[in-house]
């Protein structure tokens, strides 16, 4: 019978189970550089990173797993698809193992170079969704980056889990009027007080942390929360807002450990409730997502790591919007029509784009880590996606659920808000016929991850 001090033996020659390797690169536009709705980069206020790490399990047969965010606003179709592309090749794996998010703060570029490419070819007012060649570089400059990293994997012997309540930042969208009516009006910086003070709304209050560590010491965590993360924009100063100042905070309180921000599914949560817009409280906001980073921090236990790392895609495909003026026809019309203002035909641009890919399902990636799963949604799927996520997920396991994945689909809403009345232009699936789709994708991806 093989004692025990052999099977340890053993196991220690077969090295650990799973090793992780961080990575950064910078990604700030230059000034002058096109930012989110054809907003010019006029300041640098703190740059823009791309931050992740890649996860490299130890089976001749498993393949690396990357996990990333960009500091970025959307990245949009053909451009989604070649950013996992070249993560991929750098890691050593395949597209359909990266799961990619931008953070979605809007003084940041926001990329669809397809769309950009029928702009320029249909003779564009004056206006850029993006810049193209800048893109590219970017993308290449994150993959050497990511390339670079795998040289530096430390192992991991604990997957650690926690997380901290936020107090006074996220706030649904939607509020009752005191008519009784719904609306979706309440925004990231709300300056009527009868809005504000409506009730927060469904939302999300917990910050989750996954961290992976070596011995006793952490090598990288993700922090994950609800909220679209917009203190105040569109003056083109460019900024990974308080989510990123946090971020920062973090860092300088937990030296030696790489901290990646992952937005949660935000379609429809934002600071409005707590936010006017005045610059004085982007600080504040910082200081409140820190506190529940450190809280998650504090109440994090770690776990042992997995022999075998579990991952899954499902193939979603998510109806196009067939409400009047969304029809392919009609947005060919306005992306033709000289007299069109930038906005109407950029806006069009970007349906044409997503039509263009309905032969292509979007992939709805998840990795099982054992005490954790993360499974990466697309566009901006709102927080209730995240919830139900939360209870496919396996029973014990914390659920991470970023957003703003593949982001051309817009903004994702459940049948319950499209029956009362959520109509925003920015979004090109069926408002109510996408929720079935989209539920059975996550469930599906994380059933499977854990198989």
């Amino acid at each position: 019978m093989t004692s025990r001090r052999s099977l340890l033996l053993a196991a220690a020659a077969a090295g650990p189970a799973l090793r992780v390797a961080p990575f950064r690169a910078e990604i700030t536009p230059p000034l002058g550089g096109t930012l989110f709705n054809n907003v010019r980069a006029r300041s640098i206020v703190d740059p823009l990173w791309a931050l992740g790490v890649v996860l490299i399990p130890a089976g001749v047969n498993e393949l690396p797993v990357v996990i990333a965010a960009l500091d970025w606003c959307e990245l949009r179709n053909r451009t989604y698809d070649g950013w996992r592309e070249a993560l991929a090749q750098a890691a050593g794996t395949r597209r359909e193992r990266v799961l990619l998010s931008c953070v979605h703060q809007h003084d940041a570029p926001y990329v669809d170079t397809e769309a950009q490419r029928m702009l320029d070819a249909a003779g564009s007012p004056p206006g850029r969704i993006c810049e193209p060649d800048f893109d590219a570089a970017m993308r290449q400059h994150v993959a050497t980056a990511v390339a670079a990293a795998l040289s530096g994997a430390r192992r991991v012997t604990h997957v650690g889990t926690g997380q901290g309540r936020v107090d006074q930042v996220a706030s649904n969208r939607r509020y009752v009027r005191p008519d009784g009516k719904v609306s979706y009006g309440r925004t990231s910086a709300t300056r009527d007080p009868a809005i504000r003070n409506m009730p927060e709304g469904l939302i999300d209050p917990w910050l989750k942390t996954v961290s992976f560590w070596d011995g006793p010491a952490c090598v990288a965590a993700l922090h994950c929360y609800s909220t679209h993360p917009m203190s105040y924009y569109g003056q083109g100063a460019v900024s990974a807002d308080f989510v990123g100042m946090a971020r920062t905070k973090m860092r300088e309180a937990v030296p030696g450990t790489h901290h990646v921000y992952l937005t949660g599914c935000a379609g429809d949560t934002m600071a409005g409730r707590y936010n006017d817009g005045n610059p004085s409280n982007r600080p504040v906001l910082a200081g409140r997502i820190y506190d529940g980073m450190a809280a998650a921090w504090k109440a994090t236990k770690r776990h042992g790591v997995p022999s075998r790392l579990g991952f899954a895609n499902a193939a979603l495909r998510l109806p196009p919007r067939l409400t009047p003026g969304f029809s392919e026809a009609e947005q060919r019309a306005k992306l033709a029509d000289l007299k069109q203002n930038y906005r109407v035909r950029s806006a069009a641009a970007l349906a044409l784009s997503w039509l263009g890919r309905q032969s292509q399902p979007v992939d709805v990636p998840a990795v099982d880590l054992g005490a954790a799963q993360v499974v990466q949604l697309p566009a901006e799927a709102f927080v209730q996606y995240q919830l139900w996520a939360q209870q496919d997920g396996r029973r014990g396991a914390m659920v991470l659920a970023p957003g703003f994945g593949e982001c051309a689909p817009g903004y994702i809403p459940t049948a319950r808000d499209a029956a009362d009345g959520y109509d925003d232009h920015y979004g090109w699936v069926g408002l109510a016929e996408s929720e079935r789709p989209l539920r059975t994708a996550v469930r599906t991806a994380l059933a499977n991850a854990r198989r």
